[in-house]
């Protein structure tokens, strides 16, 4: 298996540190039938010569956040928070006008002075149902539809708008996972206790559940899941980083129950980790355990018992992480 980066400066190969695409940020790194897909602040870029070779196939300067496909179907999100369909590879996009003009789409924003545009940033299709489907907004809520896209309904799960990852279970195909954090529409919201954190749902997002009780940190952004349990790294907050005093104070908890129950993967080393944490997958060939990267550009291999084992550094700080 070799390993791919998506960085702040583009998609790196992580043995050799070998940059394969010279880009803005890589928000997001996926195999769609073969062929790489990086999405980056410049655009949607495609390789299917295995990184030999990049095209930019869309979405001129506009930051893609993610990319997910079901079946011959691809779905991209972007920020400004929109979502746009192809079903041709990615030859041709079409923009989904009921989520892109939704009438609540004018209050999404990161809540910054000033604000930034809201970001659909994670797209969950249900597999058993691909017209049922769910977008989370930075900073908006989550967005639901249950007829492939002609009408959705924005739910905010535990009352939080703050959408970071969402994941649908291996197993059961109404369960899906949620991370949030503390950003609101016009503020940020009190750190404590259930205003950030990972949430569940057992009816394919239409209600949920918080499922983070006693977890520090609160902040929960990168996420993933396998057979053996879900994954999810935390921080203090949004802007938690390698350089501040006393480092990024970051975790890895991982859960085998559903959000039950948390333990820790980490090592002595990242019990708390200096560098934060944000690209995470599952990975491919070992179930348990996960692939990390850090904002100081490690990619580390954790096992299921939380022995880390460094893939590789030097890199630009690590967005994403895709094994080939």
């Amino acid at each position: 298996m070799e390993l791919l980066a998506g960085t702040a400066k583009g998609v790196f190969r992580v043995g050799d540190g070998e940059c394969l695409l010279d880009s803005r940020t890589v928000r997001d790194l996926v195999d769609i039938n073969g062929a790489l897909f990086a999405g980056t602040d410049a655009g949607l870029y495609r390789s299917r010569n295995n990184c030999a070779s990049w095209d930019l196939i869309g979405f001129d300067d506009i930051a893609v956040w993610q990319i997910r496909a079901h079946g011959g179907r691809i779905w991209v999100g972007t920020a400004p928070a929109g979502l746009y369909v192809s079903d041709d590879g990615g030859d041709t996009w079409q923009m989904n006008e009921p989520f892109s003009h939704h009438p609540d789409r004018d209050a999404w924003c990161i809540p910054l002075d000033p604000p930034l545009p809201g970001r659909a940033r994670a797209i969950a299709i249900n597999r058993d149902n691909p017209d049922q489907m769910l977008v989370g907004v930075e900073v908006g809520g989550i967005m639901r539809t249950t007829d492939g896209g002609t009408s959705w309904s924005l739910i905010l799960p535990g009352g939080n708008p703050d959408l970071h990852m969402i994941f649908q279970h291996p197993d059961a195909a109404n369960i899906v996972f949620a991370s949030t954090g503390y950003g609101r529409a016009d503020h940020i919201a009190e750190m404590v206790e259930g205003n950030a954190g990972v949430l569940r749902s057992d009816d394919f997002g239409a209600t949920w559940t918080y499922c983070w009780q006693g977890i520090t940190p609160r902040y929960a952004r990168p996420m993933c899941i396998d057979r053996q349990g879900l994954t999810v790294a935390s921080a203090p907050t949004a802007f938690s980083h390698h350089r501040e005093d006393g480092g990024a104070k970051a975790m890895l908890y991982r859960s085998e129950d559903q959000g039950g129950s948390w333990r820790s993967l980490g090592d002595e080393d990242h019990s708390p980790s200096p560098a934060n944490f944000h690209g995470l997958i599952s990975h491919p060939h070992r179930p348990g355990d996960v692939i990390v990267g850090t904002d100081t550009g490690e990619v580390w291999h954790v096992t299921n018992d939380a022995v880390w084992h460094l893939q590789g550094n030097g890199l630009p700080p690590v967005m994403g992480v895709l094994g080939v």
